[in-house]
């Protein structure tokens, strides 16, 4: 087909298709002094040529395209909010403290000596005293007591304190390896008598209930006789 006869079907179809301006303007009129908007007048079909169908096609293939390229643009750019989603991160592990030895390493009873560890029942859910309670059936010329507050939630020190005299012992409250360390070392020249005898250590934590099951106690002592001996405790509740 030449390009000519091309251009008089093309304007043949384009007059074929215009409206009766005319007759829409008063069915317009007619819908307004009703009171309703107008009906959209209906067309009867008419036939399409061959040609004209397929440019149709083509044009309604070019249309779907075209919004298909929208929608997935749309898409990526989060829908009609525009917000891009995360992809929702992974949660930082929750660090924890447990003592060096294994459960039940530690023995609470050596020869004379013998401790226990437990947490004072006048703590509360801001403050806690942790006390190690050690008791010898004879004088210790040598004593080194360490009480080890695992580094969980606000823990800081508030103070420490010992039945025997205050001056007999050097007092030291740092943090090592994950612990707040209280240390009670006994003076050159200075003993410990037989009997049982008090050491505590005072700190704040974290609103709450606090877990002391990483908190353990150890004990190093030598004996009138020369001998050492050296006991230890946890404060969990199977201690």
């Amino acid at each position: 087909m030449k390009d000519e006869e091309l251009s008089v079907r093309l304007r043949e179809a384009a007059d074929a298709h215009r409206p009766d301006r005319e007759r829409m303007l008063a069915r317009v009129e007619r819908g307004m002094a009703e009171g309703r908007p107008p009906a959209r007048p209906a067309r009867p079909p008419r036939a399409v040529a061959p040609w004209l169908r397929v440019a149709g096609a083509t044009a309604a293939v070019c249309g779907v395209l075209a919004f298909g390229a929208v929608a997935v643009t749309s898409a990526g750019e989060g829908g009609s909010s525009g917000e891009r989603v995360a992809a929702p991160g992974t949660p930082a592990p929750t660090p924890s403290v447990s003592p060096p030895a294994a459960l039940g390493a530690l023995r609470t009873q050596d020869g004379p000596l013998w401790t226990d560890g437990a947490v004072d029942p006048h703590s509360n859910v801001y403050w806690a005293q942790s006390d190690v309670t050690l008791r010898t059936a004879e004088p210790l010329s040598a004593l080194t007591v360490e009480l080890r507050i695992a580094l969980t939630g606000g823990v800081n020190s508030t103070g420490s304190w010992r039945s025997l005299p205050e001056k007999d012992f050097t007092v030291s409250a740092t943090e090592d390896g994950g612990y707040l360390v209280y240390r009670w070392a006994l003076k050159a020249g200075r003993t410990v008598p037989a009997g049982t005898h008090t050491f505590a250590g005072q700190y704040n934590h974290a609103e709450g209930d606090r877990d002391a099951a990483g908190d353990y106690l150890t004990a190093h002592a030598v004996r009138a006789s020369g001998e050492r001996a050296s006991v230890g405790d946890y404060f969990g509740p199977d201690h």
